[in-house]
């Protein structure tokens, strides 16, 4: 099923059986992909399935997720809820196992301690497929710099979030054909992710899953102690929430885990978990812009009439 047949919502009850007239009335997983629709849930049911799951610990979660939701993957930039999720993953018995294979957008200011814990990660999971995506057309930040000038993400940090972290997502949830995924937001994160469900659903259809919704700081880091989790190495330096090296800082004593990041700035997202529609109009908007530059162009570089 692709990103385009993703499941999605409804107020209405919608039937899950066309061209019945050909097949037995019924559909099932061995029915032609023509007779069968999309995968709705109703705002009701969504409802539901978030109350059931809140009461879940995490890995009942992720065992729901595996069983319930194919072509599954977890985003991760290796913060430590990722890397905790990652382990729970490797440890989960089920019947029958299905791999998660992990995204990570490289958008290529990491830290380099971030890169190296990506290589730990492998050693010790080695079962683990890393889809790796950079900004379209660069493999490296001289290159990144010679399309986009310097500091994009000073000058126009709107478009660096969109060339660096939410077209490469979007690349790679169609190129994967991804249908869920799994992210390390929790509540007590503050800001925006103050009030998450577990289960959330996009504009475009895409499911997200926030298996550690209900989980503090304090607990993630305990299950990093006790199960020997690799992470990051600034976190011992004071970090909480590590992200780009140019807008990331420590936290002090008292702040809010993502005090970190962004200090200064009216922002708590990097735009990855924004809605769509507010690129959307971004991107528009940029177009305009572009044309109306080019046509004054054009009409300054005209030779004077005689």
């Amino acid at each position: 099923m692709s990103l385009g047949s993703s499941p999605t919502y409804t107020d209405e009850y919608v039937s899950p059986i066309r061209d019945q007239d050909e097949e037995s009335g019924y559909a099932s997983g061995s029915s032609s992909e023509a007779s069968i629709s999309g995968v709705f849930f109703t705002k009701p049911h969504l409802a539901f399935i978030n109350r059931q799951l809140q009461f879940l610990e995490p890995q009942e979660v992720l065992r729901w997720c595996i069983t319930t939701l194919p072509s599954l993957y977890q985003t991760t930039a290796f913060g430590l809820t990722g890397l905790v999720t990652l382990d729970m993953l490797a440890k989960l018995k089920v019947p029958r196992p299905q791999t998660v294979d992990l995204i990570f957008l490289d958008t290529l200011y990491h830290f380099p301690e971030t890169l190296s814990l990506l290589d730990r990660v492998q050693s010790r999971y080695p079962l683990i497929n890393v889809h790796t995506y950079k900004p379209a057309g660069v493999e490296d930040t001289d290159q990144f710099v010679h399309k986009y000038g310097d500091n994009l993400w000073e000058s126009n940090d709107k478009l660096y979030d969109w060339v660096a972290k939410v077209e490469p997502a979007e690349r790679a949830y169609r190129d994967l054909h991804v249908n869920a995924i799994l992210t390390g937001r929790r509540r007590s994160q503050g800001g925006k992710r103050g009030d998450l469900d577990i289960i959330e659903i996009t504009e475009t259809g895409l499911i997200k899953i926030n298996p550690l919704a209900n989980w503090s700081f304090q607990r993630v880091q305990n299950y990093v102690r006790d199960n020997d989790v690799p992470y990051n190495e600034l976190l011992d330096r004071g970090y909480k929430s590590v992200g780009d090296w140019h807008s990331t800082q420590p936290t002090k004593e008292g702040e809010d885990e993502r005090a970190g990041r962004w200090k200064g700035q009216q922002k708590t997202e990097c735009g990855i978990h924004n809605p769509r529609s507010k690129f959307a109009q971004y991107l528009k908007e940029q177009e305009a812009i572009e044309r109306e530059t080019a046509l004054h162009s054009a009409l300054h570089s005209r030779p004077p009439v005689r």
